[in-house]
């Protein structure tokens, strides 16, 4: 019954917080990214007091001196909507793959368009345009200094779950011919999918080593995915 009220708290908060900021700083919307960029740190920190005061969610991150300083490619495990926006408090200016609906939230949307995250769409039939798209609009955030952030598996997992990692990060990484850093969390444990309750418990995220350019696309995949899901399985383990 606890947490039911908790995850009540921090609902009113979460969706009442992101409209009021959304509308207030409305006027960064017309101003230079980096405005917009503020703004999306101030809200994300807000965020992050909300989780900790309404629900006891706290997160640590561990091996953040293996971030690099010069843009490179985030391929992170997908559990949750957290893992989503935690990396504009890790990073100070990302560019995050999101799929291309959430562009269409009014307003919010016009955020996401101005932080300059790379849309993804799934349609069906779209396969080879889509990828062609992520492979440009992830090579021009490269390039306004950006880092990427990609979610290989596509969709959300439960905890535990290993997913299906598709390989338009391995594209990615061809292309661009930049290092890959594997990123492994637990947060499904305390901020479901589709689900309403928020647990209380500390979320790690943990920085994994890079995976350097020059591997073949298999080899590439394979490292990729035993990285992510061996760390990842580690941290599900662990107590709350």
């Amino acid at each position: 019954m606890i947490i039911f009220l908790r995850s009540i708290l921090f609902n009113l908060g979460f969706y009442g917080g992101t409209l009021g900021f959304s509308l207030f700083f409305m006027p960064t919307l017309i101003l230079p990214r980096k405005y917009c960029n503020k703004v999306a740190k101030l809200w994300i920190r807000y965020v992050i007091n909300v989780c900790k005061l309404t629900v006891g969610l706290r997160y640590k991150v561990v091996g953040k001196e293996k971030i690099p300083t010069y843009p490179c490619l985030f391929a992170v495990k997908h559990q949750s909507a957290w893992e989503t926006i935690i990396f504009y408090d890790l990073l100070e200016n990302p560019s995050v793959v999101l799929k291309k609906q959430l562009i269409w939230i009014p307003l919010f949307g016009c955020y996401l368009k101005k932080l300059g995250v790379v849309p993804l769409d799934r349609s069906k039939g779209r396969a080879i345009q889509d990828l062609k798209r992520l492979l440009k609009n992830s090579e021009e955030a490269i390039k306004r200094g950006q880092s990427v952030i990609i979610f290989p598996e596509g969709t959300r997992s439960q905890p535990g779950q290993e997913g299906v990692y598709h390989s338009g990060i391995a594209s990615m990484y061809l292309h661009l011919g930049l290092s890959v850093i594997p990123v492994a969390h637990n947060a499904g444990k305390f901020w479901p999918r589709r689900g309403f309750l928020k647990y209380p418990g500390e979320i790690i995220l943990e920085i994994l080593d890079p995976i350097k350019p020059g591997l073949s696309r298999h080899e590439f995949m394979r490292i990729l995915k035993d990285e992510i899901e061996t760390k990842t399985q580690q941290l599900v383990g662990r107590g709350s």
